[in-house]
């Protein structure tokens, strides 16, 4: 990590990244669309579950392509100054926890579920087509949205140790999928207790995924 930190466009793109993930597309989306801040209706939550929920199908499809695309362009910019992974893995989690924790909206960010499968698509599309694969699978059997993202969260440090066996890449992807399980954990205890909503019935008053 000292010697990618060491590169002149490191530690440029990593701030890029974060400041990148900082942008609420779900609060920018609401303001377009003259709806509620997400954060203070619905779950709470700034993400495309919740505008979906609150202000129908295209504030919600916004939402979703913005934060997909906070994680793809970082990554894939660093991509193209060809810095090696190390430094691909710190603007990876750079980006993610931008969407987490933003400083634009006082450190209240989302679940970053769209985020991390922009990362993903960025480190390989092949890696985010897979995940994104297994959420679509889950979701479609279960109707869970947030048991989709807990179980496509952990499909991706196999997939990416098997597409991208670089320890970098590996350790980046666990750190992204473990702070998604954590930011889920409401999630995981409503499911427990069989009173998560289902994808498209409305969120009775606590955090959704995404």
């Amino acid at each position: 990590m000292p010697e990618a930190l060491a590169h002149p466009f490191t530690l440029p793109m990593i701030v890029f990244a974060y400041l990148m993930g900082s942008i609420s597309t779900a609060i920018l989306t609401a303001r377009l669309f003259g709806l509620p801040d997400p954060r203070t209706t619905g779950s709470g939550n700034p993400g495309a579950t919740n505008m979906l929920r609150q202000g129908g199908r295209w504030p919600a499809i916004l939402t979703l392509i913005g934060d997909i695309a906070k994680g793809v362009i970082p990554v894939a910019i660093t991509h193209a100054l060809d810095l090696d992974s190390s430094a691909l893995a710190l603007v990876a989690v750079a980006a993610f926890l931008g969407h987490l924790y933003p400083v634009f909206f006082g450190f209240r960010g989302g679940k970053g579920v769209a985020t991390a499968l922009g990362v993903l698509l960025g480190l390989s599309p092949l890696l985010g087509l897979l995940v994104l694969g297994v959420w679509l699978a889950v979701a479609a059997l279960t109707r869970y949205s947030s048991l989709a993202a807990l179980i496509a969260a952990l499909s991706a440090t196999p997939l990416t140790w098997w597409l991208l066996p670089e320890t970098p890449l590996i350790l980046a992807v666990a750190t992204l999928s473990l702070l998604l399980i954590q930011r889920h954990h409401g999630n995981i205890r409503r499911l427990v207790r069989g009173e998560e909503s289902r994808i498209g019935q409305r969120k009775k008053s606590e955090p959704a995924s995404n």
